[in-house]
C-alpha cells in the first residue's frame, strides 16, 4: 500500500433488496459494490462517515480493506446520493492494477472569478463544465482540475485547451478546443414595463363607460315608451 494513501475498512453485505438496504442507512451504514481484481463483485457495507471521511479528502485513489483481507486499491467507479438530503445511498468502487492505466472523472472548479475584469464590470460568469474524463495511472489522477478565470473579459469564453495539463494525464475528449468550461457573459439588463400596458389599461377604462352611458339612454327611452300609453 503506498504511504499517505486513505484506507475504507468494510464488512461483507450478505442481504440484498430494498428493505435491506433501507434497514443499513438506518443504521449508519452504506451498502456497496466493488468490481474487478478477476474476481466477481464483491458486495459491501461500510460506515457512512466512514466512507465519507475518505471521500472528503479528495484522493480519486484509496485503498478498500474488506473483511480483513489484503487492502487493494479501488477508485469510485459510482455514487447515488439521496435527491433531497444528500446523503450517500450506494456506492460501487473499482479495484485496479496501479501499473495499468484507467480513466476517471474529475471536477473542475474555477478560480479567481471575483477579480476577472468581466464579472467586476458585472458581467455573468457561468460554470459550463464541470467535471471532465482523464485517462492516466491510478496513482496519477488528479484530485480536481483549477480553471483561472481571473482574466476573463466580457464575451470571453474559456476552453479546455486552455487547461494546463498535470504530468502522466490525457483529457478524454476528442476535440477540446470545442469543449467550453466557461463563459462570461454582459450584464443582465432588466426591461422596462412598455407604455402600451398603460395605454391600454385607459382604453379599457373608456370602453368600459361606454356601455353605462348606453345603459342610462336605454332607461330613458324604455321610460319614454312606458309614458306613451299612460297618455293615451
Amino acid at each position: 500500500m503506498a504511504r499517505g494513501r486513505e484506507k475504507l475498512e468494510a464488512a461483507p453485505r450478505g442481504e440484498f433488496g430494498s428493505r435491506s438496504s433501507r434497514r443499513l442507512r438506518s443504521g449508519g451504514l452504506v451498502p456497496g459494490v466493488v468490481y474487478g481484481g478477476g474476481a466477481e463483485a464483491r458486495p459491501f457495507q461500510v460506515a457512512e462517515r466512514d466512507v465519507r471521511s475518505v471521500l472528503a479528502g479528495g484522493q480519486a485513489l484509496f485503498d478498500l480493506e474488506l473483511d480483513g483481507a489484503k487492502a487493494v486499491p479501488v477508485v469510485v467507479k459510482e455514487q447515488q446520493l439521496h435527491p433531497v438530503r444528500g446523503h450517500l445511498q450506494h456506492i460501487d468502487l473499482q479495484e485496479v492494477k496501479l501499473d495499468e492505466e484507467i480513466q476517471a472523472e474529475v471536477a473542475i472548479e474555477l478560480e479567481g472569478a471575483e477579480g476577472a475584469p468581466g464579472v467586476k464590470e458585472g458581467g455573468v460568469l457561468e460554470h459550463v463544465t464541470r467535471e471532465i474524463t482523464v485517462e492516466a495511472l491510478p496513482a496519477e489522477i488528479p484530485e480536481r482540475l483549477v480553471a483561472d478565470v481571473s482574466e476573463m473579459e466580457i464575451n470571453d469564453t474559456l476552453q479546455l485547451s486552455s487547461l494546463p495539463v498535470p504530468e502522466g494525464v490525457r483529457f478524454v475528449a476528442d476535440e477540446p478546443e470545442e469543449v467550453t468550461i466557461a463563459t462570461l457573459s454582459p450584464p443582465r439588463v432588466e426591461e422596462e414595463p412598455e407604455p402600451a400596458v398603460e395605454e391600454e389599461a385607459e382604453l379599457v377604462g373608456e370602453e368600459g363607460e361606454a356601455p353605462a352611458a348606453e345603459e342610462e339612454g336605454g332607461e330613458e327611452a324604455e321610460g319614454e315608451e312606458s309614458g306613451e300609453p299612460g297618455g293615451e
